[in-house]
Order: C-alpha cells, then structure tokens, then sequence
C-alpha cells in the first residue's frame, strides 16, 4: 500500500492512498472461492459449480464489495502509518475500478491540531470574593415581604409606590385611539407601567379627583400609528392604597416553609440558601474568567466539520427548549467554535495534569445537584440510571477538576465584592 498526503488550506488534508492490484484480486478471490459451497446456478450441482462460471457470474458485485472494504481497512490503516487525527468523515473520490488494476482513492478531510498549551503560570486570574452579611439577609427578607404585601386604601394623596385605580380616556386631536381607554385600572406609581410622563401627572391626587394633561408616546413606542404622537387624556383617580408589609411572625415564617414558625430558623436557612447560591455564582464567574484565560492565552485553529456539527447541535437544543421557533444554525456558529475551542484546550490541559476522575465522584456531583429538588433520592435514581446523563456530569466534573488545577497553577488576584454586585453583576 503506497500513502501520500497533502497539505491543503488550513486543516485540509488530502490523502491519496494506492492498494496494489495483487491484494485486491486475491480478497476478491479469496471471496469468490467461499461462495464455491454455498451459491447456487441453474444447471449445476450444489458445490460443484465451476469457478470461472462463479466469477463471471459474481466477480463485478464482489469486486464492488471488497474495494468497499478495502478503503474502510487501508484508509484507517493510512492514517494511523502517517499519524493523521481526522475530524469528521473524510471525503472519500474513488478512480474506477477493474479487476488485475490497483485500486487509487483520495479522502479529503480536516484534522485535530496540535495543541501546545502556553505557560499556564503565566495565565492572570481576577477571583471575586464576597461574603452574605447580616444586611444581604434583611434585604431578602425585605424581598419576601414585598411578595407577601398587601394593599390599605387612604384618604391622603397619592405618592410614588402607592397603587392607585383610575378611569382614563386618551385621545389624539379630539379623536379617539384604539387601547387608549380603561375603566378601574390599577397601577403602582412609579413601576412604569404606563408612557414617560404619565404616573408623574397622578401624583399628589386624591380619590374622586379628576385631571387632563397631555403626554407624547416615544418615538420607538410599540404601536407605530400612535409614535411620536402628543395625547391628551382625561383621568378620574377612583382609589389610592398603600403598600402593608406582613409582620416577620409565625405566620409569615410558616408561608415560607418553616414549618414551627420561628422566624429565627427562618432567617437562618435563609442564609444558608444565600451562602449556598452565591458559592454557585462564584465558582461559575471563577470557572468562566478561567475559560476567557485559557482560550486567550491558547489561540488555535479549530475545524470547521466539527465546528458546523457543534453548531447544530445547540441549534437543536434551543429549538426543543423553544418550539415553534426556526433559528438559523449561523446564528450558534460563535459559540460552537469557542466550545470547540475549550473543549480541545480542557482535554490538553487534562492529559497534561494527569486529572483522574471516578465513579464516587460523579455521583457525589449528582447528589450535591439534587439539593435543589423536592426528591433529591429520586434524582439521584434518574440521573444514574441514565447514560447520556451520566456523560454530561463527567463531563462537569472533568471542567471544574481541570479550573482547579490552573487556578492552583495561575497567577490569582482578588477582588473584594458584595453579595448583591455578584448575584446581579448587571445590576438587575
């Protein structure tokens, strides 16, 4: 068997590979001669068919069979003689084929670079830290309060936060608009629910008082006939009532799940539920400021087969999660190659660190994930029980054993933050 690559553009490879004529005749007659007992032609007996009528009758079809399986055969073969990784399935052009000829095909495909990882030392890491304090707890409880709160009606006038019902007509020039009317709408002033402009007006009103006032809608508003346009609208406020926060008393502890009602254990297992979900967010801001470092520091080439199948698959993963929805595969074409990327670079780095993982680790992973289930032990069951599932935790325990290692490796800094400016970096 004779080998010759070629270097095409990037990753391209192009391996041509000759089988000689010797080999392919004698598999083809190697064939030929087991179908001597079996194969069964109109004038002879069973066994006693000769063997030039077998190949007439039979060469062709197992000539196509055996080239078939050849090229499977020699073109692993190949790649394995010229240390060739290809990613996807190669492009096989075959030149025609006759018995007593060498058989010549050419696979065209693309292989898995060489990654030589940078310094790791070198990789400079900003690490949050951030503690839930005394102030983080109150302003949940704050949070809950306000789902739990009830309205009061009052005779004074109306401020931001309260809530107020009105009856309302808009118009525009004297006319009518479609949705510009309502009858005992409730709004909370100050929430932005109504245009610019509008709850300002209400403000400092009383029950059974009534005002006109006039108010563009935005040049982006929704509705493009009404854009731009100044309305005028005539409202009667009906009632004003203001917020009443619950008590933080038994009743209100055992509305959230403590069952003896003591708003101590509340506070407590409040806490612990914070502390709980700002580790998560830590470790994930950690894990992806040290994936931002490891692909910047380790840019490379990645193929574009394995690229366009990442890429459609998380196009088939939105779709199932939204359906109806038709997404273009283009539009995961950046993310595809990043994780492409990582994954290459992850792998590199895990090979390089000797980073072994095991059974117990993956379950330990799964049930530390059940923590936030009503049955943790029947997601536990689920989980492993269920092998694609099992894959995707290795795959989690796999990343954040290999973050562990660069960040034990890397240069770290740290940046003292509070609870509210990592849980809500965007300030949501």
């Amino acid at each position: 068997m004779q080998v010759s690559v070629e270097a095409g553009e990037g990753l391209e490879r192009k391996l041509t590979v000759q089988v000689p004529a010797e080999t392919v005749e004698l598999e083809v007659n190697n064939r030929l001669n087991s179908l001597k007992n079996t194969v069964r032609v109109d004038g002879f007996r069973p066994g006693k068919v000769p063997l030039k009528v077998i190949k007439q009758k039979y060469s062709g079809t197992i000539l196509q069979e055996v080239a078939g399986e050849l090229m499977q055969r020699t073109f692993r073969e190949a790649i394995t003689q010229e240390n060739l990784n290809p990613a996807g399935d190669p492009r096989i052009e075959a030149k025609d084929l006759l018995l007593g000829q060498v058989m010549e095909y050419t696979a065209t495909f693309e292989v898995y670079p060489e990654v030589a990882l940078a310094s790791v030392a070198d990789l400079s890491i900003e690490k949050l830290d951030a503690s839930v304090e005394d102030s983080d707890v109150d302003n949940m409880i704050d949070v809950l309060r306000k789902q739990k709160m009830d309205w009061s009606e009052v005779g004074r006038a109306a401020a931001d936060g309260d809530r107020i019902s009105i009856d309302f007509i808009g118009s525009i020039d004297g006319e009518k608009f479609d949705g510009g009317s309502a009858n005992d709408m409730p709004m909370v002033l100050g929430g932005g629910q109504m245009i610019p402009g509008f709850e300002e007006k209400l403000t400092g009103l009383k029950a059974s008082e009534e005002t006109t006032f006039k108010v563009p809608f935005p040049d982006d508003y929704a509705a493009k006939e009404l854009a731009g346009k100044e309305a005028e609208f005539a409202v009667t406020v009906k009632k004003v009532e203001e917020p009443k926060l619950p008590e933080i008393d038994e009743e209100f502890a055992k509305a959230f799940g403590v069952e003896s009602g003591d708003a101590g254990q509340l506070k407590t297992e409040i806490k612990a539920n914070m502390e709980r979900e700002l580790a998560k967010r830590l470790s994930s801001s950690l894990k992806g400021k040290v994936m931002d470092a490891l692909v910047s520091a380790n840019p490379v080439d990645v193929p574009s087969a394995v690229v366009n199948q990442e890429a459609a698959t998380l196009q088939k993963q939105t779709e199932a999660q939204a359906p109806g929805r038709d997404l273009p595969v283009d539009l995961f074409m950046v993310d595809a190659k990043r994780r492409v990327q990582l994954g290459m670079l992850l792998a590199e780095v895990a090979k390089i660190s000797a980073i072994k993982i095991d059974a117990d680790m993956i379950k330990s992973r799964i049930e530390d994930m059940a923590k936030d289930y009503d049955d943790p032990d029947e997601f536990v069951s689920y989980y492993m029980g269920n092998q694609e599932l099992l894959g995707g935790v290795q795959t989690l325990v796999m990343e954040d054993m290999v973050v562990d290692w660069l960040v034990e490796q890397a240069t770290i800094t740290s940046k003292s933050s509070s609870f509210d400016e990592v849980m809500n970096p965007e300030g949501k």
